[in-house]
């Protein structure tokens, strides 16, 4: 009896060891997928050009390298690390010195990202270098993350800090420390399009295929490398706009039939020729035989599919059968009492109702409370909510105005086009055909008005501006001057008569008013002035270190720093010239 006794210990001591050292084993799995993506704040070096060639050029306008080369690439602009590829050669990696840095191996390059909303168009921290023909990763240091066992690296679409790697020709994804993701098994891998405001495409997971004899065929690994759908189908597709996220949902085919999935458990079998699904009332419409239905994301049935017709407006369902009268359904399958021609949008956290009703081959629009009061009345061509209480309303003339919730006219309709600033509660009128626009507080209360206006949302501030004039308005409707604006800089823009100059804090003319136009200084300590369709650059001592001689097309200010002009290739890729272009 005592051995057995000890044998039983040993067994759960065993036990117990084992599930110790599993639940090890996945936390350092879990933290080795870990990754962070590198904030850069301050810009410390920009690509220069100079007619067909370029150099680097630092943020006090020196010269770090001169303007020599085919192409530049600075992947991190706080860091002196310069790709640069030479007429004759191979690109090289040179420092803010000109040394030229990692000649152990074959090449080094910059990884370029690809569909990132981003100011910076390069991985941040990493680069690919090329050794005996393969492909590995070191960081900005020269420390090999990776050895060179990749037949190729390129940036993943959509998620900065993750790479497609290929080996002998199947493809895996890993990380900017080297840890694996996804194993190198498939023929394609892209991500699967989950995004969310708080996480950006973080939590996005991965569809994989590989190819057979029947062609390619498609699974699903989630962000944490789990294998969630086996490759056995013949689409794939993640129903992205349904935010959860604990939980994955799939529609996938066979054969040309679709089912329903959430994670790996089977919703729906693959039996219907469409599901799709609708965000408004968080259901997915089916479609079996020609014949519609509807059943909720635990795929529960709640309308079979036995309707001829099915449509989803605002935030009921309206179903025909053949031959019938169009029914009106919410998302529980209960019949509700309003004629089919309505439709209701719920907005505003569901605190009101767009009511949309179709008369005649036309929309007019009103609209209600929660409970189905009418708060405005339906007799509009078109109704946006705004914020607070407030709605742009387009009346049968075509104009907009602005309407609160107790049907009273705010803003009269008078306008072309009006529409709210990025966060903050301000909005701007146009009339067109007068070339005026107008901005309005939080309360609709007009605060300033320009013809031939051009507007920049500074932050919370807002810039309205033409040759003769420049308006700050801040984020509360109220006009501020630019040295509120621009609290750190020595010299300020100053009209006078009709030109343009720069004062001091104290109100002193530092830089006489005889331009057309000019900027306020940027970060850099540099502004534009204007004179004669041409453009140069004062410093913030007030000394005019390039008389105007630049042709900049466009009707945007430029930006300067030193003598240079910033000039953009394509997205987030910025560059300086000393040229006309």
């Amino acid at each position: 009896m005592k051995t057995r006794n000890i044998v039983i210990i040993v067994i759960i001591a065993a036990i117990l060891i084992g599930g110790f050292v599993f639940l090890l084993m996945q936390n350092f799995k879990t933290e080795e997928r870990k990754y962070s993506i590198e904030k850069v704040e301050n810009f410390d070096f920009f690509a220069l050009q100079d007619g067909d060639s370029y150099g680097v050029i630092s943020k006090d306008a020196s010269v770090i390298i001169e303007p020599k080369f085919q192409s530049i690439v600075i992947p991190n602009p706080s860091k002196p690390i310069f790709v640069c590829t030479p007429y004759d050669g191979n690109a090289k990696v040179l420092n803010e010195k000109g040394e030229e840095l990692f000649t152990n191996y074959e090449e080094v390059s910059a990884i370029k990202l690809k569909n990132i909303a981003s100011n910076l168009v390069y991985e941040k921290s990493v680069l690919k270098y090329k050794k005996d023909g393969k492909y590995g990763l070191i960081d900005f240091g020269g420390r090999e993350i990776t050895k060179a066992i990749y037949g190729s690296i390129d940036a993943l679409e959509y998620k900065e800090g993750e790479l497609i790697v290929e080996q002998d020709g199947k493809y895996g994804v890993i990380n900017i420390n080297g840890a694996k993701l996804v194993e190198s098994n498939y023929q394609t891998i892209k991500v699967d399009g989950y995004f969310t405001e708080e996480s950006g495409y973080k939590n996005a997971g991965y569809i994989v295929g590989i190819k057979t004899d029947e062609g390619y065929r498609y699974g699903y690994v989630d962000v944490n490398g789990n294998i969630i759908l086996n490759t056995e189908f013949n689409e794939i597709t993640r129903v992205s706009n349904l935010i959860d996220d604990n939980n994955i949902y799939f529609i996938a085919s066979k054969n040309g039939q679709y089912g329903l999935y959430k994670n790996s458990s089977q919703l729906l079998n693959t039996e219907y020729q469409s599901i799709e699904y609708n965000q408004t009332n968080n259901i997915f419409i089916i479609e079996k035989s020609r014949k519609f239905g509807f059943v909720d994301v635990n795929g529960k049935i709640i309308a079979d599919s036995k309707f001829s017709q099915i449509d989803s407006t605002g935030k009921y369902i309206y179903v025909k059968e053949k031959q019938g009268e169009t029914q009106v359904l919410d998302a529980k399958g209960n019949i509700v009492d309003i004629p089919a021609n309505v439709s209701k949008l719920p907005i505003a956290e569901e605190k009101y109702n767009i009511v949309m009703t179709s008369v005649e081959n036309q929309t007019l629009y009103g609209v209600e409370d929660k409970d189905g009061k009418e708060l405005i009345s339906g007799d509009f061509t078109y109704i946006e909510y705004l914020f607070d209480n407030y709605f742009i309303v387009c009346n049968k003339q075509g104009l907009l105005g602005i309407v609160d919730d107790t049907n009273n006219v705010k803003i009269e309709f008078n306008y072309n086009s009006i529409q709210a600033f990025k966060n903050v509660k301000l909005i701007q009128a146009t009339i067109t055909n007068e070339n005026n626009t107008t901005i309005f507080d939080s309360n609709m209360q007009k605060v300033s008005e320009l013809e031939n206006a051009s507007i920049t949302q500074i932050g919370d501030f807002i810039k309205l501006y033409n040759g003769e004039e420049i308006i700050y308005i801040n984020k509360d409707g109220k006009i501020i001057t630019n040295k509120e604006v621009y609290p750190n800089n020595k010299l300020f823009a100053k009209n006078e008569n009709g030109k343009w100059g720069f004062e001091d804090s104290k109100g002193s003319i530092i830089v006489n008013c005889q331009y057309d136009k000019v900027t306020e200084f940027n970060e850099y300590g540099y502004a534009g002035i204007y004179k004669d369709n041409k453009w140069g650059v004062v410093n913030s001592e007030g000394n005019i270190i390039q008389e105007p001689k630049y042709e900049i097309n466009g009707n945007l200010e430029p930006t300067f720093l030193g003598k240079y002009y910033q000039i953009t290739f394509g997205f987030g890729e910025i560059y300086y010239c000393a040229n006309n272009l």
